[in-house]
């Protein structure tokens, strides 16, 4: 082949649309939580140039005219950030999510950036307690539990969040396992003021019945160094499904019952371990299977004599608690046994002990 056409063929490569700059916002959905009706809210999305020379900006659509844009004119040099400001005029009360589509120079697709919330007549906020320090904001809660959850559900819980430091913040959670999403509105803080954050479970995305725990981390902005003061501990009960059985196999289904759901063990007095017992019988017409068998913190041993006990027959959990480890622990020292009877799938034990 010709060196001279592979040269050429080389250069025309180089110009390319496609073969382009690239510019990457910090952020490109910013949510503006409550905006008062008729007050127009604006944002400052910040984006940088990544690619290997200077770009300007050709070209800005906005999803309708109640948006109007703010950019750079000019030629953006390499590596360099810059700001685009989003104006929305809040003239219609309700839930609204705007599109912004930037294109640049050397590029036939567009950065997309969106700005979102939803326009009040009277803005709400919460009234409650922010009780708990999580990194240098606070919360309302250092730990969710999603009880009793059906596969396919998708319930949501809420966490209020306060910026108690003098510094701007962008509250983000970290370390979410795939099971769950979170959002957080307004998306930016300024010092003193709230969001909520919204967290969700996809429990399709859950692979065990029984208790599922992580640790997701609240830090101020994204990239956010994890540690444990950010700490916020969520736990998740996925049960069993027995909305396939007949009739007649519910009339004749296992049933469990157990001496005590509450197992006193009092005060340590000094001793390292205390000890209890609870009695575990089978009243039902066919076996009981005792499928899982966990705790929601450590500090715990467990002992059980049989996972499976046929009808009428019975047998023993007997339960550890040690000082030490307790000490350590935030949340109420429970076991959480999952089974077969359609009745009682989940069986708490809750242990009390000083």
């Amino acid at each position: 082949m010709n060196k001279n056409y592979i040269a050429a063929l080389g250069l025309a490569l180089c110009y390319l649309p496609g073969a382009a700059q690239t510019i990457v916002p910090s952020n490109d959905v910013i949510d503006c939580g409550q905006v008062i009706y008729m007050e127009p809210v604006s944002v400052q999305f910040e984006l940088i140039n990544e690619g290997e020379a200077s770009v300007s900006i050709s070209d800005v659509q906005t999803s309708c005219g109640c948006t109007t844009v703010n950019y750079p004119q000019g030629m953006i040099s390499r590596n360099k950030p810059f700001v685009v400001t989003a104006e929305y005029d809040a003239r219609q009360l309700g839930h609204f999510e705007k599109y912004i589509d930037v294109y640049t120079s050397g590029s036939d697709e567009p950065v997309m950036l969106t700005i979102k919330g939803v326009v009040v007549a009277e803005r709400k906020g919460y009234d409650g307690d922010y009780a708990y320090v999580v990194g240098r904001m606070r919360t309302d809660k250092d730990e969710l539990e999603f009880d009793d959850v059906n596969r396919g559900e998708r319930p949501m819980q809420e966490i209020h969040i306060l910026n108690s430091s003098s510094e701007t913040v962008t509250p983000v959670f970290m370390h979410l396992p795939p099971y769950l999403k979170a959002d957080v509105s307004p998306s930016t803080l300024a010092p003193g003021q709230a969001a909520v954050a919204r967290i969700t479970l996809e429990s399709r995305e859950l692979r065990e019945f029984g208790l599922s725990q992580s640790s997701i981390y609240l830090g101020q902005f994204p990239g956010d160094r994890i540690s444990p003061d950010k700490e916020i501990v969520v736990s998740t009960i996925l049960l069993p499904d027995f909305s396939h059985l007949t009739e007649n196999q519910l009339a004749n289904a296992p049933q469990i019952q157990v001496s005590t759901y509450n197992l006193d063990l009092g005060r340590f007095d000094g001793k390292k371990r205390k000890k209890g017992t609870v009695e575990i019988e089978n009243i039902g017409r066919t076996p009981l299977d005792i499928r899982s068998l966990q705790m929601f913190t450590g500090g715990l041993k467990v002992e059980l004599g049989s996972q499976r006990l046929k009808p009428g027959e019975s047998t023993k959990l007997k339960i550890t608690a040690e000082r030490k480890a307790l000490q350590a622990t935030r949340s109420k020292p429970r076991v959480l046994m999952i089974t077969n009877d359609p009745s009682s799938p989940k069986v708490i034990i809750n242990v009390n002990v000083e």
